[in-house]
């Protein structure tokens, strides 16, 4: 019966930094790949004019040190508020392959999804710089210029959030490792 209570402890802290949020080790690495391949191809190349809007690098820097749950819900939040932009009324203006826009959209909503169900709160700060990205398509009518900044934009923010899940999985691993019982310990477990 000890031997059970030591594995249940183990696990217990081995799961315990990305409690209920497994999804993220298994197939947010893929779904990530596709939305960034997405994103990439279903225009042109990305457009070179510099975004009107800073990019957020401080709030980035700041959620990579801080606790797993909160950097988590960074990231759904992320994808909430990126996924809402693409849902603006006026994207007539550009020329994207239709297809891939759907299954971008599709996959970055399912990402936010299955994220929202870990807990969390950066979204203030978050819809802040993405309602000032909103802004800038109202302003210029959605003009095709406006939305290859919003995909040069996307694109940045999906590579961060792809570094910080893992920076994420890193950290789960290095956490694994250090609650992992030694040898002296598995034969202390078998003597009881």
């Amino acid at each position: 019966m000890s031997r059970l209570t030591c594995l249940l402890f183990v696990l217990c802290s081995v799961l315990t930094p990305t409690l209920g949020c497994d999804w993220i080790s298994r197939r947010f690495g893929h779904l990530s790949g596709l939305s960034l391949d997405l994103i990439q191809h279903m225009g042109g190349p990305l457009t070179k004019q510099p975004s009107p809007v800073r990019f957020p690098d401080r709030l980035y820097s700041r959620v990579r040190k801080a606790e797993v749950e909160s950097q988590l819900v960074f990231i759904r939040d992320s994808l909430d508020l990126i996924s809402g932009l693409y849902h603006h009324d006026n994207l007539t203006s550009v020329t994207w392959n239709t297809k891939k826009l759907e299954d971008f959209q599709a996959i970055i909503h399912r990402q936010a999804e299955e994220l929202s169900r870990c807990k969390t709160n950066y979204k203030r700060q978050l819809r802040n710089y993405y309602r000032r990205l909103s802004c800038t398509l109202n302003r210029t009518g959605g003009s095709a210029a406006s939305w290859e900044l919003i995909r040069k934009e996307t694109k940045l923010n999906l590579d961060h959030l792809d570094v910080l899940v893992s920076f994420i999985k890193a950290s789960g691993a290095a956490s694994r490792r250090r609650n992992t019982p030694t040898q002296h310990q598995h034969q202390h477990v078998s003597s009881n």
